[in-house]
């Protein structure tokens, strides 16, 4: 049955399936090679990226303030978006972040997506880390209401979050776009967010290189600013034909002036 109103859920059920009867093959179940999913094309997905703005972060610091301070979500709940917003690390590594990958000043990932990871530890996320009590023998960090494990479902209370924020459309990987949206206009290059955000490859981080377009617009203009309040007049004089009969034959082969274009004005 085609699925083309749905590509996403389509692509990923090609992609489990295929898992699976590759799975299938290595321990012998299957023929080598006999993986009919290999040549099913499939569906063009339009890329999905959401950034918070300002005023939205505002609203939603305030719906989890809320939401913590009437009990609707648990302080483990509130550190692990907390922690996600201030990390840019993604869901899975703060879901199942255990003590000892925290240290004094970043965290210390093992075995992340694309392998082992140091991500700097802002003083704010640290102060939330400090904050959550420990509960012996569990070294997660994010604890849910069982004595042993994690938190293992935060799709649920993001859920609420967002309905409270009234940003319905946000999803929690969308934090993670709005950290890199926020770095690039800092004017941060590409090659340090590629680091920041544990890319394997550049291609991946240049996907947010457009949201630096008005930094660049604005840091070339302050430069070119400058440049031209230390030349003062000169392009000015020379768009205009005017030039002051103190300026040397010198300077105006060095700056290349057309003698015909030369106005004495003694």
């Amino acid at each position: 049955m085609k699925r083309a109103d749905t590509p996403y859920q389509a692509n990923r059920t090609v992609m489990v399936m295929s898992k699976m009867l590759n799975l299938a093959e290595d321990s012998g179940i299957r023929a080598m090679h006999s993986n009919p999913t290999r040549r099913i094309k499939r569906y063009r997905e339009l890329e999905k990226k959401r950034y918070l703005s300002e005023p939205e972060q505002e609203r939603l610091g305030e719906a989890m303030f809320t939401l913590l301070r009437t009990g609707e979500i648990t302080t483990y709940v509130f550190a692990a978006f907390y922690l996600l917003l201030l990390t840019r690390c993604r869901l899975g590594e703060i879901q199942r972040l255990k003590w000892s990958y925290v240290m004094p000043t970043h965290l210390d990932l093992p075995d992340s997506k694309t392998g082992r990871r140091r991500i700097p530890l802002p003083q704010e996320a640290r102060t939330i880390l400090d904050s959550l009590e420990r509960r012996d023998g569990n070294p997660n960090v994010i604890l849910g209401s069982h004595s042993d494990g994690y938190y293992n479902d935060l799709q649920k209370p993001w859920r609420k979050i967002r309905k409270t924020a009234g940003l319905d459309d946000v999803r929690i990987h969308d934090l993670r776009h709005t950290y890199a949206s926020m770095v690039m206009q800092s004017g941060i290059d590409p090659f340090t967010l590629k680091e920041i955000l544990g890319h394997k490859n550049l291609s991946t981080t240049l996907r947010y290189a457009h949201l630096a377009d008005d930094a660049v617009q604005k840091a070339a203009g302050k430069v070119a600013g400058r440049l031209a309040a230390a030349l003062g007049s000169v392009a000015w004089r020379f768009l205009n034909g005017v030039y002051h009969d103190d300026v040397s034959p010198r300077l105006m082969e060095k700056w290349e002036i057309p003698k015909d274009r030369f106005v004495c004005l003694g």
